[in-house]
């Protein structure tokens, strides 16, 4: 009877306390989460729960699991401890990136609900993206090293491996110059404020939204809903337009070709009218002006405002639409025109005549009679 009643007293026990320790941590965090609404953490680090579990229950068999007296147990005692070991360390792993996640969330978010400028908080979040990543990266390495360190024969591998720590780092930094150039690449976007998430740019002749920032490459959404993989350095090495940088606002050009008799005093008021409805513009200025003259036709630029580049498109686009619309309705002579004329006809060559360079005829050439002189 103790043989059975044992095993269930060490497991059983082990997991009343796990699941008694959880539900505790839990009924504090919500009661600190609803004594403080104004900071997201208490309520984010509830999502630790299910790591915090698996943590403490691994804990408590890993130093009670030797009590249940069992023989298949006592026969494979040294496995049992290491899976124990090697489930501890993943699980502590994956506790300490839930609680990251929630501070760095935490963070971002009070700092997007108190900020009211849009370019500051797109760059905050890259920089808790990439660190989050980092952070990720270097408890994943960790934790695999200290798994791997769980096996003994591993353990002496690594002692006579430090001692060839520096000729491999350099062979390895040679081998991976571009991976590590990628790399310092990443921190200097981060941290230097070149690129942000959200940011319009125009990269390699294309039109796009700054989608995903990573240590390595960066992924931008263009308009018609493709990803352009680029790598990190290109954002350092090459030049790119960033029209988000220094401000959203942008200013925006609509050019048309037309007829000089175009009316553009009734022009700039139905431009004002198309804008005074068009919810897009920003209502900061526009602009009508002839910017240059052909001899049959002349250039109008419309210059319109706009709070960011969505917007600076749309606008564009609605002036440019509702006003040729408004030119072939009511001013048709003043949309642009191609000029012809009924041809000239040819004159007529009269029997035996040549036609000059003038288009006159000119008698043809007689032949000289042979006078037998050389």
């Amino acid at each position: 009877m103790e043989n059975v009643l044992r095993p269930l007293i060490v497991v059983g026990g082990a997991l009343a306390l796990t699941l008694l320790l959880g539900w505790l941590a839990d009924l504090l965090l919500r009661r600190a989460n609803a004594r403080h609404p104004e900071t997201p953490l208490w309520g984010l680090l509830r999502r630790c729960r299910p790591p915090l579990q698996v943590v403490l229950l691994t804990a408590i068999l890993r130093g009670s699991y030797r009590q249940t007296k069992l023989d298949i147990i006592q026969n494979h005692e040294a496995g049992i401890g290491q899976l124990l070991s090697l489930v501890l360390i993943a699980s502590s792993a994956w506790l300490v990136l839930r609680a990251a996640a929630a501070a760095v969330e935490s963070t971002y978010a009070r700092y997007a609900s108190m900020s009211a400028d849009r370019a500051r908080v797109r760059r905050v979040r890259t920089q808790v993206t990439l660190i989050m990543r980092i952070v990720t990266a270097v408890v994943c390495v960790v934790a695999g090293a200290a798994m791997l360190l769980t096996f003994p024969e591993l353990r002496a591998v690594g002692t006579s491996m430090l001692a060839s720590a520096g000729i491999i780092g350099i062979v390895a930094g040679v081998a991976a110059q571009s991976t590590l150039g990628n790399l310092f690449a990443g921190f200097q976007i981060a941290f230097g404020d070149m690129v942000r998430l959200g940011d319009t740019v125009v990269v390699d002749g294309e039109w796009g939204v700054i989608d995903e920032v990573t240590l390595t490459v960066v992924a931008v959404r263009t308009w018609d809903e493709r990803r352009l993989t680029m790598p990190v350095s290109y954002f350092t090495s090459q030049p790119f337009e960033n029209w988000s940088r220094g401000g959203a606002q942008m200013t925006g050009s609509v050019f048309f070709q037309l007829d000089h008799r175009a009316p553009l005093g009734m022009m700039r008021k139905k431009t004002e009218e198309i804008l005074d409805h068009c919810e897009a513009w920003d209502g900061r200025s526009w602009n009508l002006a002839v910017t240059d003259s052909t001899a049959t036709t002349m250039e109008v630029r419309v210059v319109v405002t706009a709070r960011d580049a969505d917007d600076i498109w749309t606008v564009r686009c609605t002036v440019r639409e509702q006003l040729l619309v408004w030119l072939a309705e009511e001013h048709p002579y003043a949309l642009p025109r191609v000029t012809t004329g009924s041809a000239e006809p040819v004159p007529t060559r009269p029997a035996g005549s040549l036609l000059d360079k003038d288009g006159g005829a000119v008698d043809e050439p007689r032949e000289l009679p042979d006078t037998g002189r050389g």
